[in-house]
């Protein structure tokens, strides 16, 4: 199994109908194909099936380094596994996109892979606290949507509660920042950690968070 392969693969079920629409629809200036999520994440498990870590790391660089929008969704999608004994290469492969973020929709397909590689190593998070600072606002966003899966534990342990403090902290210096998508995001983390963590929710919207959008409190508040 190759990137060639991948790449065929790929190009045999594109339908240039959908191509357009999905251009039009992402907006993001790239390539597309015009291919299903689903479709894509059915390729994307069958090329698991057939090759080692170091294979999918180097088919998942170059389907990236495409710049096509449905080879950039595998390469995420080739990637998003709980457990990779090694996983390093992985990691650094998905922490290399991040900075050139352009768009919603590859960034959270690569966040998704990304939150794997945080739950297997949580000292990654040094790593991630630096995006949030990043010029790039796509890059800032990513750390709270890389960092979702602390908002979903019933029953979280002390280190995971100081994770979560963490990343409450970083959305904390995101909530004056008037972008629609980075006001999204942390009324997004919010709204995901009311459902298991209510207090720590109230307390940020009852604090930092009475600078956040009208609309941005009303949804992290949806489920109080």
């Amino acid at each position: 199994m190759t990137s060639e392969d991948a790449l065929a693969q790929l190009t045999a079920l594109a339908d240039p109908a959908k191509a357009e629409e999905a251009a039009a629809y992402h907006k993001a200036p790239r390539p597309y194909l015009g291919i299903a999520v689903p479709d894509i994440t059915a390729l994307a498990t069958s090329w698991r099936d057939s090759t080692d870590t170091a294979q999918r790391v180097a088919i998942a660089d170059a389907l990236w380094q495409t710049d096509i929008h449905e080879a950039r969704v595998a390469a995420t999608k080739l990637l998003t596994q709980a457990r990779i004994p090694d996983d390093e290469p992985v990691w650094r492969l998905i922490a290399s996109w991040v900075p050139n973020f352009d768009a919603w929709a590859l960034a959270d397909h690569a966040c998704d892979a990304g939150n794997r590689r945080l739950i297997a190593d949580p000292s990654r998070l040094d790593e991630v606290e630096a995006w949030t600072t990043h010029d790039n606002m796509w890059t800032r966003r990513a750390a709270l949507v890389m960092t979702l899966p602390w908002t979903k534990q019933n029953f979280p342990k002390p280190a995971d509660l100081a994770i979560r403090d963490r990343v409450l902290g970083w959305a904390a210096t995101y909530v004056t920042d008037k972008d629609w998508f980075m006001q999204k995001a942390v009324a997004w983390w919010l709204r995901e950690l009311s459902k298991h963590d209510p207090q720590r929710t109230h307390d940020f919207l009852e604090g930092p968070g009475q600078n956040l959008k009208a609309w941005a409190r009303k949804e992290a508040a949806k489920y109080l």
